[in-house]
């Protein structure tokens, strides 16, 4: 399934500012609402962001007075506003975003089923409420699916992808690849109330709404303190002024009535809002009245280092039990809690399982346990982190906690890629920046890393990322179009040789995908032996969407793993696979639970190191046949015709420029 048209129900601010986001990816989109007015506040929503968007290009110099105008234009003339379903007959995708009521949202969903192609995925912005019982509504309860943006949406880069007791995997993937098309950070998740990133927030927010209140203190020396605590990206009552008291009201009602007392419902922030106080929202007057007084009672100083710690601490048992429970994976949910939460490490806010892995884990047990005896049960040790510390992994500094981390050999042959040995195993570490993209340097580096394990008489080595939250996304795009011809397939040729080298050798190789493994990303775990696959991982071979083609196998390891059918789509496409589709086709070997990733892939690692060398080295002979070498030959002169094409150039420049390509066919 592909989406080519979207609408969007409900134009109010988040309406319109989803409209936008759809229509900025180049994405035709309908916007409906029930009144003119109201579909036109939506449509200048959407003028309004586009305008703030481009204004800081024209600033930067990268686009002129006439251009920006013209890229608004264009942005919000692919957001066609109506008061009725028509128009709905041919969309793929469909967002509701109406108030946060299920009688409403099942009559949306109702009148939805009725007016939409049988394919179309029919989506829920909302932000607690069951997909299930919003799925029971239609015939299709397979295809509907949370879609949670959050506020702004034009600017918050997280979608909570909520999967129904009754939604498709089928149906997950392409939420997922249409949360990625529309340049947003998707995370998956079960159907629980407060879904991930509300619930955690909220629970530890919830720690100093119940301080403040049982003790009468200063919302503002509250919010000075705690912010300047950098453990949160601003003060936690500015926070709610912002994001609007009744959202923030309504989800801690939500929560207390599922989850009990470890959520507090806010008797100020009730008032408030009954008496139509609402924050930013109606011009400021909320938490603060528009002069930036407090409107909540209390003038005592707050103990900032204590309140820190009930936020913190709690924040983290909450991630815990989302874990515990099955709803999301450590790495999404911290993936989440960054995006969501903008608990950014690029700024020294560490999301909870980053967090207790560098605090170490044995010392948050320590003050958890602490916490019980001072605040109660609301702060009990998760039972993961009980098992964790008793197993001796306590975080960075023992090597494993909640992630793994290299303990890295004395003497290294690069500097993108670490070496690590473990008796006869050893894992080599990608560090490649934030995308851990395959770089000429990583290329260079992880041949000087494979003849070094050649030679010491390892026999297995672990291809791992030192990035916690992913694989590698692909070839570094800029670093390749600087190199001229020559270099270029000499890079080919050095690239290509490894690969091989990995597929003749006596060694084995093991991948051990955690997150997206793309493009050059995907190849290399191609070229292993054998690939682990974390449960959140995904699986892609873009180059399609960039006017090119795969440079490093694609073309032809992935036929051999997956059939040539399941290849050619993958490789027509361009989407992205999950790590369960990927292991039914046969790229992965194993699917395993995320904090399982490593261990699985150095058993792995072990088991086939005692295997009996001469034996190994000759069935992956016989296995990598003469015919690979005839197919490499043909991707590499075919990625070298392509890559000098006109459309290259345009679909690398789009991607650059984050703009759709216009294809011309040379």
């Amino acid at each position: 399934m592909f989406v080519f048209k979207a609408a969007v129900v409900g134009a109010g601010t988040m309406g319109g500012q989803i409209a936008q986001t759809i229509a900025a990816s180049g994405t035709p989109v309908v916007l409906k609402d029930v009144k003119d007015e109201l579909v036109q506040a939506g449509l200048d929503e959407a003028r309004n962001v586009t305008q703030g968007q481009v204004k800081g290009l024209v600033e930067k110099g990268r686009l002129t007075e006439e251009q920006a105008a013209a890229q608004v234009d264009e942005v919000v003339g692919r957001i066609h506003g109506s008061t009725s379903y028509e128009g709905f007959g041919d969309v793929d995708f469909v967002i509701e975003a109406v108030p946060e009521r299920m009688e409403i949202k099942q009559a949306v969903f109702a009148e939805l089923d009725a007016v939409t192609p049988g394919h179309a995925v029919l989506a829920s912005n909302t932000s607690s409420l069951s997909i299930t019982e919003i799925g029971e509504a239609t015939h299709r309860p397979d295809k509907v699916v949370g879609f949670h943006y959050f506020y702004p949406a034009s600017v918050m880069p997280l979608i909570e992808v909520v999967e129904g007791d009754d939604t498709s995997a089928e149906t997950v993937g392409v939420a997922v690849n249409f949360a990625q098309a529309i340049r947003k950070q998707p995370i998956t998740c079960a159907e629980v109330p407060g879904f991930v990133v509300n619930r955690i927030l909220n629970s530890g927010i919830s720690e100093i709404w119940r301080e403040q209140e049982e003790k009468g203190l200063s919302i503002k020396a509250i919010d000075e303190g705690v912010g300047a605590a950098n453990v949160v990206p601003m003060g936690p009552y500015f926070l709610v002024n912002l994001l609007g008291l009744d959202t923030v009201l309504h989800v801690a009602e939500h929560l207390h009535e599922s989850y009990g007392d470890r959520f507090y419902v806010p008797e100020g922030m009730q008032r408030l809002v009954a008496e139509g106080k609402l924050g930013a929202k109606t011009g400021g007057d909320g938490v603060y009245t528009p002069q930036g007084e407090p409107a909540l009672k209390g003038d005592a100083e707050p103990d900032v280092d204590e309140l820190v710690e009930l936020l913190t601490l709690k924040t983290f048992v909450e991630a815990c039990l989302v874990l515990d429970e099955g709803v999301a994976t450590h790495r999404d949910i911290d993936v989440g809690m960054m995006a969501g939460a903008g608990l950014d490490p690029r700024r020294g806010l560490l999301p909870p399982f980053m967090k207790a892995d560098v605090e170490g884990l044995d010392v948050v047990l320590e003050r958890l346990e602490s916490a019980t005896e001072r605040h109660g049960e609301r702060f009990a040790p998760p039972l993961v982190l009980r098992r964790l510390v008793a197993q001796g992994r306590l975080g960075q500094k023992s090597g494993q906690g909640f992630y793994p981390y290299a303990q890295l050999d004395d003497e290294q042959p690069g500097e993108t890629v670490k070496l690590e040995t473990r008796g006869d195993v050893a894992i080599a570490w990608l560090g490649n920046g934030l995308m851990n993209s395959i770089a000429p340097q990583v290329i260079a580096d992880l041949r000087a890393v494979w003849e070094k394990v050649e030679a010491s008489g390892v026999r297995a080595l672990v291809i791992a990322s030192s990035n916690p939250l992913l694989f590698s996304a692909g070839a570094d795009i800029k670093a390749f179009t600087a190199m001229d011809e020559a270099g270029g397939r000499d890079l080919l040729e050095t690239a290509h040789g490894l690969l091989r080298g990995f597929e003749r050798s006596s060694v084995v190789t093991i991948a051990a995908v955690n997150g997206l493994a793309f493009g050059g990303g995907c190849e290399l775990a191609m070229a292993c032996d054998v690939r682990i696959a974390a449960q959140s991982a995904l699986f892609g071979q873009p180059e399609v969407k960039l006017g090119i083609i795969p440079g490093f196998g694609g073309t032809q390891r992935l036929p051999r793993l997956v059939g040539e059918n399941k290849a050619l789509e993958m490789n027509l496409a361009g989407d992205a696979v999950g790590a369960e589709e990927a292991y039914v086709f046969g790229l992965v070997n194993r699917v395993v639970l995320d904090h399982e990733l490593f261990d699985t892939a150095l058993q792995w690692a072990r088991k086939l190191a005692g295997q009996a060398p001469l034996a190994v080295g000759a069935i992956k002979e016989v296995s990598a046949g003469a015919d690979l070498d005839e197919g490499i030959d043909a991707e590499k002169a075919a990625f070298a015709r392509v890559f000098a094409s006109e459309d290259a150039r345009e679909g690398i420049g789009a991607f650059l420029g984050k703009r759709q390509p216009a294809w011309r066919g040379r």
